[in-house]
């Protein structure tokens, strides 16, 4: 199959509808491309931390196209979805539990989960907690903790107390002086990005990090809960991944028992890096599965 979106940003242009739903944590801000004929499912997409619903842009009108309802959300604290001030509420168990709620609501046609970095650990507890899917995908995320040695761990460990003593808008200030010297990015969307991160909850960046630095591994539970309801599901991450090793999450699928599936041209975020090539290994997935899910149940 090939493709022809081509690689854009947070900010590429789309025919998503902006609309709340319904979760235990209080509305999430969502964004929901919907395709012209009747849909096939519904694609739930998850962001990672720091993260927004913006982040799967360049996936809404192709996931669309491809006769399926595509749903992008905040979690709890992230950009445009208020949160709670209680830090534990930002783990993955417990932001699980508020995916599980859209799920729910979204239902009963199939729905496909779909959790980017962090967005994946959230993801995995989400099924753990008992959430009603018809196929999970993991994208650039990892079986536990990000790995001690790693550069994004690094930033966490320096960052926190940055963020405790000074707040949300000090941090951005460390951020933007970090940056200062890599790649340009449009005007705009160093813009979007910065409003984005200081709209976040401080309490959520604080939990979803410890989530990071602490969440165990929990792949031998997600492979039983799986295969007890016969969920399909597959790996996939960006060959120059720098979260969690290329090797150790094509070692997840393999311990899952799960297809994984490389995406060139990629690093942590083939999201808005190279979407084509994303699109090009999850869509043809997607069909698959959900073509078994209407063979079984005709």
């Amino acid at each position: 199959m090939t493709s022809t979106w081509a690689p854009a940003s947070a900010l590429s242009p789309h025919a998503a509808e902006r609309t709340w739903l319904p979760s235990g944590h209080g509305p999430l801000a969502a964004l929901v491309a919907r395709p012209a004929a009747e849909p096939a499912a519904t694609v739930l997409l998850v962001p990672g931390y720091t993260g927004s619903k913006e982040d799967f842009a360049p996936l809404l009108d192709p996931i669309a196209a491809a006769r399926l309802t595509a749903v992008a959300v905040d979690l709890p604290g992230q950009y445009e979805s208020p949160g709670p001030d209680d830090e534990r509420e930002y783990l993955p168990e417990r932001l699980g539990a508020a995916v599980t709620d859209v799920v729910a609501h979204l239902g009963p046609a199939p729905v496909v989960l779909l959790g980017h970095s962090y967005g994946g650990l959230v993801s995995r507890a989400a099924v753990l907690a008992g959430a009603e899917i018809a196929g999970l995908v993991l994208l650039c995320s990892g079986p536990a903790a990000l790995p001690a040695e790693g550069r994004r761990r690094a930033a966490l460990d320096a960052g926190e107390p940055v963020l405790r003593r000074q707040g949300v808008a000090a941090l951005q200030t460390l951020r933007d002086a970090l940056e200062a010297g890599g790649p340009a990015r449009p005007p705009a969307l160093v813009e979007f990005l910065r409003a984005r991160f200081l709209a976040s909850a401080e309490a959520g960046l604080l939990g979803m990090a410890t989530g990071l630095r602490t969440e165990p591994d929990r792949v031998d539970e997600l492979r039983a809960a799986l295969a007890a309801r016969a969920v399909p599901a597959f790996v996939a991450c960006g060959a120059g991944d720098d979260a969690w090793p290329v090797a150790t999450q094509r070692d997840m699928a393999e311990r899952l028992g799960v297809p994984f599936a490389l995406v060139e041209g990629a690093a942590h975020s083939p999201n808005v890096e190279n979407p084509a090539a994303l699109l090009d290994v999850l869509l043809p997935r997607l069909a698959g599965w959900l073509s078994s899910t209407t063979r079984s149940t005709g």
